[in-house]
């Protein structure tokens, strides 16, 4: 079995999945392209600075078939969910960039940019260009109203964004800011959150999705609360040694080195009779007592990572009651 089988929707992440700033990932673009052969790829994306119309063209540049129906943003999302919180045409402090002024005038709203022009509500997403000038116009807007609450819509909450130098702060990093002015917490549209999750698989009619993403807390969580099947490609911003800690809720159903992967067997987990070794492919991982121990390397440090996230997910036991040796998630 591969992870595509029966599968009848792909939906990929961008940004560590597909891309770094931009560049394509390794081996990304192939084997999307070869996975949309005989099923639909979809693209999914927290980010709010850009146009899904823009999104494609990147997309199509790196040698992808995307058509800007075939990308779902996180703005598509706060907007549907904005909708549901004030009344058509309202006037909309946006904090943000272009891709969410877009799609704030495409729900039919009138876009403002100062808390003095008494909005009907905020909505705020990741740009580059966002600063402390527009934060500040948001904190404004939020604090200034006594008789009720300005609905405040966040695209998303990632603490990170991965860029082709590194791995930089994200939208939840802005929201927090504006959070700490004004001691409230906004509606979430975006991963980890359902509704864009919802929304890509009303699109694509699908019965059957799979999910790729690089991030546990938001990508892998938010799939499963969906109950969506997940891959966490290892090209992002998690790596073995968020996944071997991971929580019940940000577990993936699979796990790949790169996007290869889709369509290569995935081996099965084999566990001992007492659940207390896994053996996956020629490598095996056990726990005795509080010790977490490799019985076997084998002949793929993939396979061993695998190996040690079986075992030490289905002991239920907290990560930091296990020594876990280093190796294992260096």
């Amino acid at each position: 079995m591969t992870p595509l089988d029966g599968v009848d929707l792909v939906l990929a992440d961008l940004d560590g999945v597909v891309y770094k700033g931009p560049h394509a990932i390794p081996h990304a673009v192939e084997s999307l392209n070869a996975a949309a052969e005989f099923v639909r790829v979809g693209y999914i994306t927290n980010n709010a600075s850009r146009t899904d119309a823009s999104v494609a063209g990147h997309l199509t540049d790196l040698g992808l078939h995307v058509e800007p129906s075939d990308v779902v943003t996180s703005p598509q999302a706060a907007v549907r969910l904005l909708a549901q919180h004030v009344e058509p045409g309202s006037r909309i402090l946006v904090i943000g960039g272009d891709g969410l002024v877009d799609e704030v005038q495409k729900g039919g709203f009138t876009v403002t940019r100062s808390a003095d022009d008494d909005p009907a509500a905020v909505i705020q997403g990741f740009a580059p260009e966002v600063g402390w000038n527009q934060l500040a116009e948001a904190a404004f807007a939020l604090q200034d109203r006594t008789e009720e609450q300005r609905p405040w819509v966040a695209t998303n909450t990632d603490w990170t964004i991965p860029v082709a130098r590194g791995i930089a702060p994200g939208n939840g990093t802005l929201v927090s800011a504006v959070h700490t002015a004004v001691g409230r917490l906004p509606l979430v549209a975006g991963k980890p959150e359902v509704a864009i999750f919802d929304e890509a698989i009303a699109r694509f009619g699908a019965s059957k999705p799979l999910f790729i993403g690089d991030r546990l807390d938001t990508d892998i969580l938010g799939a499963n609360r969906a109950e969506i099947d997940s891959v966490l490609v290892l090209t992002g911003v998690d790596g073995a040694k968020q996944l071997i800690a991971a929580d019940a809720g940000s577990r993936p159903r699979y796990i790949l080195a790169d996007l290869r992967g889709l369509s290569e067997p995935y081996p099965e987990t084999t566990f001992s009779k007492d659940g207390s070794s896994a053996t996956v492919g020629s490598s095996t991982v056990r726990i005795a007592g509080n010790d977490v121990q490799i019985v076997s390397d084998g002949d793929s440090e993939l396979d061993l990572l695998r190996a040690a996230c079986a075992v030490i997910w289905n002991s239920g036991r907290a990560i930091y009651g296990l020594e876990v040796p280093e190796r294992l998630y260096s």
